[in-house]
C-alpha cells in the first residue's frame, strides 16, 4: 500500500517531530502570515495590539498547518509517484495517514478555538474556510481535473489577508477585498513560473496544470495576462480607496515594474527555466515586500512624515510667484 511501501522508522522522538513538522510543508506558511499580518496593520491604521497579532498569526499558522498535513494526506499517492517528493512523511512511510488525519484535526481545532476565544468568531471561521477551500474546492475538485486549478484555487492562499483584517475590525471592508484580490491575482504567475519548471513532474502523475495542457507559450502569455492585472490592482490602494499613500506607492511602483519586466522576458523565451526560476522566486520577493511596505506605510510615524513632506511642497509651491506668460 501506498505510504508503506518503504519502511523507515524514526530512531528518536526528535525525528519523529521533524516528520511531523515536515508534514506541515512550513516553507509556504511564512508567504501565508505576511499576507495576514498586513491585512492587521492596514485595519489598524498602523496601531496593531500586539497580544492580538501573536495570536492572529499563532491561528494562522496552526490554520494553514492543518490545510497542508490534510493536502499531504490526500495527494499521498502522486507524491509518492513524483521523485522529489517521494521522501514526504507519508509516502516514505515515516508517518501513517491515520496519524496525520489526527495530526491535521488537532492543528484545525486549536486554530478555531485560538482565534474564537482570543479574536473573533469571523476570523476563526475564515481560517477554517480557507482549509476547507484548500481541500475541498482546490485539491479534491480542481488539482486533478482542469488546467485552470490555480486560478481558482488561489482563492485559499487570499483567505489569510481576510482572517488578519477580520481579527482587528470584526468585518470585511472594501481595502480586505482588494488586499484578498491582489494576492489571489498575483497567484497564477507565481505558480505557473514553477510549473513551468517541473513541468514532467506534473505530465508524469496525471496533473494537468497549464504548463502540461496548454505548453509554455500559452501558459506564459497568461502570467503575463495576469501579472497585468495584479499591478495595476496593487495600486488601487492609495486611489481610490486612499488606504495607503506615499511609500507604499514608491515600493509597489518599483516592485511592480520590476514583476512586469521579469514577466515580459519570460514571455519572449517561454522554454527558459532560468527566467521562470527567476520570476518564481522573484514572486515571493514581490508579495513579501509588497506587504511589508503595507505595514511600514500604516505606522503613525510614516503618516506624519508623509503628511509633513505634502504640507512642504504645498507651501514651497504656493511660494513660487505666479508669472504670467508674455508674447
Amino acid at each position: 500500500m501506498i505510504g508503506t511501501t518503504i519502511s523507515s522508522q524514526h530512531e528518536n522522538f526528535r525525528q519523529v517531530m521533524q516528520s511531523y513538522y515536515q508534514l506541515t510543508k512550513p516553507r509556504i506558511i511564512p508567504l501565508l502570515l505576511i499576507t495576514t499580518a498586513a491585512g492587521m496593520w492596514m485595519a489598524s491604521e498602523g496601531q496593531v495590539d500586539p497580544l492580538l497579532l501573536l495570536i492572529t498569526l499563532v491561528g494562522g499558522t496552526l490554520a494553514a498547518a492543518s490545510a497542508q498535513v490534510l493536502n499531504c494526506i490526500y495527494d499521498r499517492d502522486i507524491d509518492y509517484e513524483m521523485l522529489r517528493t517521494r521522501s514526504r512523511p507519508i509516502p516514505s512511510g515515516r508517518i501513517h495517514t491515520r496519524d496525520a488525519l489526527l495530526f491535521a484535526i488537532a492543528l484545525g481545532s486549536a486554530s478555531f478555538t485560538l482565534l474564537a476565544v482570543f479574536a473573533n468568531l469571523l476570523a476563526a471561521l475564515l481560517a477554517m474556510s480557507g482549509i476547507i477551500f484548500y481541500m475541498g474546492i482546490y485539491t479534491h475538485l480542481l488539482k486533478r481535473h482542469t488546467p485552470q486549478n490555480i486560478v481558482i484555487g488561489g482563492a485559499a492562499g487570499a483567505i489569510p489577508a481576510l482572517v488578519g483584517w477580520a481579527a482587528v475590525t470584526g468585518e470585511l471592508s472594501l481595502p480586505a477585498w482588494l488586499l484578498f484580490a491582489v494576492v489571489f491575482l498575483w497567484t497564477p504567475p507565481h505558480f505557473w513560473a514553477l510549473a513551468l519548471m517541473i513541468r514532467e513532474d506534473y505530465a508524469k502523475v496525471g496533473i494537468p496544470m497549464l504548463p502540461v495542457v496548454a505548453g509554455e507559450e500559452s501558459t506564459t502569455r497568461q502570467i503575463w495576462a495576469y501579472t497585468l492585472l495584479v499591478v495595476p490592482a496593487s495600486l488601487l490602494f492609495i486611489y481610490p480607496l486612499g488606504v495607503s499613500g506615499v511609500v507604499y506607492g514608491a515600493i509597489a511602483l518599483v516592485l511592480g515594474s520590476v514583476f512586469l519586466q521579469k514577466a515580459w522576458q519570460l514571455l519572449q523565451s517561454p522554454t527558459n527555466n532560468q527566467l521562470a526560476r527567476g520570476l518564481f522566486k522573484y514572486s515571493i520577493l514581490y508579495m513579501m515586500l509588497l506587504c511589508t511596505g503595507i505595514v511600514v506605510d500604516s505606522l503613525p510615524i510614516t503618516q506624519q512624515l508623509s503628511t509633513a513632506l505634502a504640507d512642504n511642497l504645498q507651501t514651497l509651491v504656493s511660494a513660487i510667484p505666479f508669472l504670467p506668460f508674455s508674447v
